[in-house]
């Protein structure tokens, strides 16, 4: 990925500081909060080999939709996904990817 989507805290700072220097102002729950859902994203693009599912974080919950608008499955975090992150960002990273084989499989 890139300091786009960051991956680790350190890129979550990086991020933050690209803005601030901008003049825009982000809160490390929101550059967290984006990065799980667009690594789970990306993970489900090339998965399914092109952009057909939308995933959305409604509450704490990554729900996949596929093109048709119908649930195709979810992602919860253990705790949440900003304290799961900081805590171990390759673990949130690995549960994504294992999460992306469940839904693809299981259509």
């Amino acid at each position: 990925m890139s300091v786009e989507v960051p991956e680790n805290m350190e890129e979550v700072a990086m991020k933050i500081a690209q803005h601030q220097v901008r003049g825009e102002q982000l809160s490390v729950q929101k550059v967290i909060e984006d990065a799980v859902k667009e690594i789970l994203q990306a993970f489900m693009d090339e998965a399914l080999e092109g952009h057909y599912d939308d995933v959305k974080l409604e509450g704490q919950t990554l729900v996949v939709y596929d093109f048709m608008g119908e649930k195709e499955g979810q992602v919860t975090p253990e705790k949440d996904w900003v304290t799961d992150f900081q805590t171990d960002a390759d673990a949130v990273i690995d549960r994504l990817e294992e999460a992306v084989g469940k839904i693809v499989r299981g259509r």
